[in-house]
């Protein structure tokens, strides 16, 4: 059992049937039928901290960087109180804050580190230069914003791809380190391999948020109001079933 000061070693991801992705779904409304209003009440008030921390200049940013793992975390120790049978609580939205602080906060300054490097990679590959182009306007300058168009593009190529294994390090990370008391690194390494192993469940899972996200967007965006509690579900639900109970 780990402990606040001992952290336990990674459990070995396995590997899933892609048709699992669809399981993920499947198993994550019951849990969000058990407390749907109590699910809504933290998704809104969470919306509505980052709101708040947006207004805050520069430190606003680095604040949202750095809870993010910690909120992500408690979301998934409140996922699993339902999953065993508990009633959900407003103050389950900082459940983090009072189990696994330090490590999630490590997570976070590693989520804010990454971001900083990806904004400096597309700097200097020259996606600003791209968009002070537009900006200036493209009647008064074509060629230089055809060439910055290019540039730009290149640098948002680059950046996406470098995206997409970060994304894997993070999705499961927050979970590790909250639900099963692993360090960070290792958490991120855990969740990397994780999802390696499962990129074709991966792929369609994608396939099928981009669907339910299409669905909640037509009354204008209300099922989001739904869809954002199943997305955090559906993470517990995906982790649960590659990591085991």
């Amino acid at each position: 059992m780990a402990t606040l000061n001992a952290a336990a070693a990674a459990p070995m991801p396995r590997s899933v049937e892609a048709g699992r992705a669809l399981a993920w779904w499947t198993e994550a409304w019951p849990l969000f039928t058990r407390a749907a209003l109590m699910w809504i009440v933290l998704l809104l008030a969470l919306l509505v901290i980052y709101v708040g921390i947006g207004w805050i200049p520069v430190l606003g940013g680095l604040a949202a960087s750095l809870a993010t793992p910690v909120f992500a975390g408690s979301l998934m120790l409140a996922a699993r109180k339902v999953d065993g049978g508990g009633a959900l609580e407003i103050g389950d939205l900082f459940a983090g804050f009072r189990d696994r602080l330090g490590p999630l906060l490590v997570l976070g300054a590693l989520l804010l580190l990454v971001s900083i490097a990806l904004g400096a990679i597309a700097a200097l590959l020259g996606f600003g230069a791209f968009l002070g182009a537009v900006a200036g306007g493209v009647a008064e300058r074509p060629g230089a914003v055809l060439a910055a168009l290019a540039t730009g593009l290149l640098a948002l190529a680059v950046v996406l791809a470098l995206l997409v294994p970060v994304a894997m390090a993070f999705w499961f990370a927050p979970a590790l380190v909250a639900l099963r008391g692993v360090a960070p690194v290792q958490a991120l390494k855990s969740s990397f391999s994780a999802c390696l192993k499962n990129i074709l469940p991966l792929l369609v899972y994608g396939v099928l948020y981009l669907v339910a996200a299409t669905v909640a967007s037509i009354p204008f965006g209300l099922g989001w109001i739904l869809l954002l509690p199943l997305l955090v579900l559906t993470v517990y639900t995906s982790f649960r079933d590659i990591y085991g109970e």
